[in-house]
């Protein structure tokens, strides 16, 4: 392939686009932090300026510095922000979009919005894609894209320059290559950003994949960080639950957020506390722990995700993600069949490979080139003649012979298997000491790690030979947890927008993952949601009776995890899968959905809900969980947080302000209490949030409420 153009300013680059492509853009970014932001920034601002061209940009999860809404919110927001994000320019399509001021020659068309962004949203909900992530290269092609720019890691210089994908070889690899298949031109802009993490495998690549690589350092800048939230109550009972459905030396997926720190912090608690983690789930199980798991990780797991975060980074970094997966689907079987028994070579390793025909006797150059790749020979080892040799040992290529066989296993094998990998990501997205870690892990622990395409991961067919029955190999007894809004009482799962039609988020590769937990024989799928979400009016059950828009039809439902137990749906007739939902929803919405299932004659009519489920609530729920927090097992954030002790005490007052505010009658009451009790905030928070020198009423008051609720 020919050496990309290399180009030391973004202007510069900027004018090669528009030189290059003369009509109408179509700009396909990657999504999250993959974006080059400053060049996006850039052509945007060259094209909103010209009229006469024409701007599409299709995209995803396009993130922005966090804003508040109110004043408070903003004086709170500001020091943290420039603390926390540094120099990250926001993208200013983004900016503009927000603010309904897109101009009339740019489009922007996602296919997945940052959760509840976009609601309300005329310009943002009409441009929506509603796609399947392993169909996102296919419909970029349809909306016409003609230029893919990218952020990429590099090292090194001129020469010796070397660029990986880093967070985003998701869907950038299929793109170029159904472009290359169709004859399609596109223009490949790979723009350094010296912050990416540098990752190998599969996300490494040549210069010349691009045709233009910006070097200009103006492009290196801060990554967008997503910090911690804090793992409530809740967040725990499900991350419990969900962690006794995992299975020693299987696969895990899991996505970002409190939910999916409160799955990571609940397995190590299981491998390195099991008696405790059995009392914790004992409390939580009014039937009992009779098919949960509570044993240590022994064999360890693989991590198999979409999205690569920072809880499979600490499970990672506790030795429970560990469990190494090979790219050849006959050594993966057989380590699964135990005929390998291990990542230590024997002579069973090459005896095993020999017997399932893997290799052949004598052995060819390809059959020595996947020995050696593999680690079971020494790459000293050379094949000629019908001869093999390292140094002065030589034996016949026939290892069918046994005295040809004992010299090769005696004095030519390796040591252990090499090329594993134990965690396969499409892209990452986490809070900034995550970044941090992956620039500065060691390259045999990153080596570990493969960042590649999701047509890979989130889905088991695929137009390459034998792919399938690899990734089948590999993803034995998977346990696909996925988060979603709400959950009909026949099992049907409401997870990427509204029944107005209003897009939350999008649907992302939920579906792929419920299609693979269905299709490999050991595999689940387990779909989470709290039982309750607030609303003006006050909590609402999760769990409904009907929902006039769902993203999971109720013939592919399997396990349903809240707060309050494990529900498993697969294969069970209406009548169960209502009496499962309703033992694990909210207690106080029971009697209602008791009342619509019987209405429609899915419950007999004597049915009562049994006094054991009667006692899901929220306190009840914390005065079991609270010992163990107290204990440290359950900490508000077990990973750490980005927030100093006094910032977390100004949000949580800053949070029961906020909730008090879409409730009337709560506001009055909190009003009544803090005026009566009179307290005083410490001086240096009123300073933070702009109260110090408070002299109107408003500011009086909301300063008085604040202090009552710190």
């Amino acid at each position: 392939m020919p050496a990309p153009l290399l180009i030391d300013r973004i202007d510069a680059a900027v004018d090669h686009v528009l030189d290059t492509i003369p009509g109408d853009i179509v700009l396909g970014l990657p999504l999250g932090i993959g974006k080059p932001n400053p060049f996006a920034n850039a052509l945007y601002r060259r094209i909103k300026a010209n009229p006469a061209r024409k701007l599409r940009i299709i995209t995803a999860l396009s993130l922005a510095k966090p804003a508040g809404h109110s004043e408070l919110e903003q004086h709170f927001l500001e020091p943290l922000v420039e603390r926390l994000f540094a120099d990250y320019p926001d993208l200013e399509y983004v900016k503009d979009l927000r603010a309904n001021a897109l101009p009339s020659n740019i489009e922007v068309r996602e296919f997945f919005m940052k959760t509840g962004d976009y609601l309300g949203n005329a310009v943002a909900q009409q441009g929506y894609i509603s796609t399947n992530y392993t169909f996102v290269a296919r419909d970029m092609g349809v909306q016409g894209m003609n230029v893919i720019a990218q952020a990429v890691a590099a090292r090194g210089e001129g020469d010796e320059l070397r660029l990986s994908l880093s967070s985003n070889p998701d869907v950038t690899f299929e793109v170029i290559e159904r472009y290359a298949e169709l004859g399609k031109p596109l223009l490949k802009v790979g723009v350094i950003n010296r912050k990416m993490p540098f990752m190998p495998n599969g996300a490494e690549v040549a210069p010349s994949m691009f045709d233009v690589v910006v070097t200009d350092p103006a492009a290196t800048h801060t990554l967008f960080g997503a910090p911690n939230n804090k793992v409530t109550p809740a967040d725990y009972a499900i991350g419990l639950h969900a962690a006794s459905l995992v299975e020693d030396g299987g696969t895990l997926q899991i996505g970002i957020g409190s939910l999916g720190d409160a799955i990571a912090q609940a397995l190590i608690v299981r491998d390195r506390h099991g008696a405790e983690f059995r009392r914790i789930l004992e409390s939580l199980c009014p039937d009992g722990l009779d098919g949960r798991l509570t044993s240590r990780f022994d064999r360890g797991l693989y991590g198999c995700s979409e999205m690569f975060v920072n809880g499979f980074l600490r499970l990672i970094e506790a030795g429970i993600i560990r469990r190494e997966v090979f790219g050849d689907a006959v050594l993966q079987q057989l380590i699964n069949h135990g005929r390998i028994a291990d990542e230590t070579v024997t002579p069973d390793t090459l005896r095993a490979l020999l017997d399932a025909g893997r290799v052949r006797s004598p052995l060819t150059g390809e059959d020595l080139a996947f020995l050696q790749r593999y680690g079971v020979l020494r790459p000293e080892v050379r094949l000629a003649g019908g001869l093999l040799s390292m140094g002065p040992m030589k034996c016949s290529a026939d290892l069918r012979d046994e005295e040809a066989f004992a010299t090769a296993a005696s004095q030519m094998l390796g040591t252990r298997l090499l090329g594993g990998v134990f965690m396969t990501g499409g892209f990452f997205l986490g809070p900034q000491d995550f970044y941090e870690r992956l620039r500065t892990m060691p390259p045999q622990e990153l080596a570990k790690i493969d960042m590649t395409r999701i047509d890979f991961i989130n889905q088991l067919y695929s137009t390459s030979a034998g792919d399938g029955d690899l990734k089948r190999a590999q993803r034995v007894k998977a346990r696909f947890m996925n988060t979603t809004m709400m959950v009909t009482a026949l099992g049907a799962a409401v997870s990427d927008a509204l029944d107005s039609g209003q897009v939350v988020s999008g649907v992302g590769g939920q579906y792929n993952f419920v299609a693979m937990a269905h299709a490999l024989p050991d595999a689940r799928l387990v779909m989470m949601l709290r039982a309750t979400h607030e609303h003006r009016d006050g909590p609402r059950s999760s769990i409904v009776w009907n929902y006039g828009h769902v993203t999971i039809p109720r013939h592919l439902r399997d396990i349903v995890v809240t707060e309050y137990g494990v529900a498993d749906l697969r294969g069970q007739p209406d009548v169960e899968v209502v009496q499962r939902l309703i033992a694990v929803a909210d207690s106080r919405f029971q009697d209602e959905l008791v009342h619509q299932a019987k209405a429609q004659g899915k419950l007999p009519a004597g049915y009562e809900v049994p006094e054991r489920y009667r006692h899901n609530l929220p306190q009840a729920l914390h005065d079991k969980l609270h010992p163990w927090a107290e204990a440290g097992l359950l900490p508000d954030f077990p990973f750490g947080t980005d927030l100093t002790d006094d910032e977390l005490h100004i949000v949580r007052a800053l949070k029961k302000l906020k909730h008090a505010s879409e409730h009337p009658l709560e506001l009055v009451q909190m009003a009544v209490r803090s005026l009566w009790e009179g307290k005083e905030a410490p001086h240096a928070y009123l300073e933070r949030l702009g109260l110090a020198d408070a002299h109107s009423f408003k500011d009086l008051f909301v300063r008085r409420l604040f202090a009552g609720n710190l």
